[in-house]
Order: C-alpha cells, then sequence, then structure tokens
C-alpha cells in the first residue's frame, strides 16, 4: 500500500467583525492493530491505557504517525511494536476509522488503517510510555473496557472475523 502521511492544514476565513471565527482545518493519518492471540481457545486481544487530563484514563488500541517514507503497515507493525513491546506480524487488513476532533484551535479529520495482527516475539512489559498500562483481555470485555466506539465497533468485527475464520477451519478438516 501507499505511504501514510501526516497532518496537512488548510487555511482559515479572515475573521469579519461580529462573526464567529472558523476553525482552521486539518487531516492527519495513523495506522495500528488489533493483536490476537489464542489463551485456552479464547481469542484476546492486546489493548493500552493513558491517563488524560480532559477525560481521565482511556483504554485504546494501539496505534500511531507515520514516519516520512514509511507505507501504511510499516507504521502500524512499528507503532504497534512500540507502543505494546511485542514483535508482531500482519494476518489482514481490516476496515478504516475516521473521526473528527479539535485541537488547538484546528479541527482534524483524522483516518486509522488497522490490520488483524499476531505476536511473534516481544515482551508486553517492553512497552514504551505512550502507554502507562498494556494488557491482554478476552474479545468480550473489549465493549465495556475500550474507551471509543469506533474502535469497540471495530473489535466486534474483529471478532466475528475471527469467528467465520475458525467456523471455515472447521468445516475444512
Amino acid at each position: 500500500m501507499g505511504s501514510c502521511c501526516s497532518i496537512r492544514s488548510g487555511s482559515a476565513t479572515p475573521r469579519r467583525d461580529g462573526a464567529v471565527a472558523r476553525l482552521r482545518t486539518a487531516t492527519a493519518t495513523s495506522a495500528g492493530g488489533i493483536v490476537v492471540r489464542y489463551e485456552a481457545g479464547r481469542p484476546q486481544l492486546v489493548i493500552g491505557s493513558r491517563r488524560r487530563e480532559r477525560d481521565g484514563r482511556t483504554w485504546t488500541l494501539p496505534k500511531g504517525t507515520p514516519k516520512r517514507g514509511e507505507s501504511t503497515e510499516e507504521t502500524a507493525l512499528r507503532e504497534v511494536g512500540e507502543e505494546t513491546g511485542l514483535e508482531v506480524r500482519i494476518t489482514g487488513p481490516l476496515e478504516d476509522i475516521e473521526y473528527w476532533f479539535v485541537q488547538s484551535g484546528t479541527r482534524i479529520h483524522k483516518t486509522v488503517h488497522y490490520f488483524m495482527m499476531e505476536p511473534v516475539g516481544g515482551d508486553l512489559d517492553r512497552h514504551d510510555r505512550e502507554f502507562d498500562q498494556v494488557r491482554w483481555i478476552d474479545f468480550g470485555e473489549a465493549s465495556a473496557v475500550l474507551t471509543f466506539e469506533t474502535e469497540r465497533a471495530l473489535v466486534a468485527h474483529a471478532a466475528d472475523l475471527l469467528r467465520v475464520g475458525s467456523a471455515a477451519a472447521e468445516a475444512a478438516s
């Protein structure tokens, strides 16, 4: 796939007397993954937590911003590795998540490209400082633990894909 881009800005419209100031707009791109392992035959995924001033503690999927010249897949592998301490490989693509937020007077439209992944080494204790905590949870816990609805929906879709894949593997054997 192609390279990711970082934040691009558009210019703000000049303010007229008495008019409400318009926010500048920008776009941002990140990439990450749902890392899956099986414990006692049940799928689990890795999530991370960090403290935020505005909304307390958040639990999210690992993801991050591309470096110059990096492909979407390279960004996802690097960021998931850094944030979780795991060495991972991509097993397939997932759909993108898109959302808007405001930061420092700029309205940002963000797209996050996600991949299904599996661990091939590493250790959660080696995660970087972007997350305070990193842990495995059962897929069934994700809807109650993950902070953002878009990520909860993505994990539910990934769980469906795992069930379909498991059923197909059983039927083939």
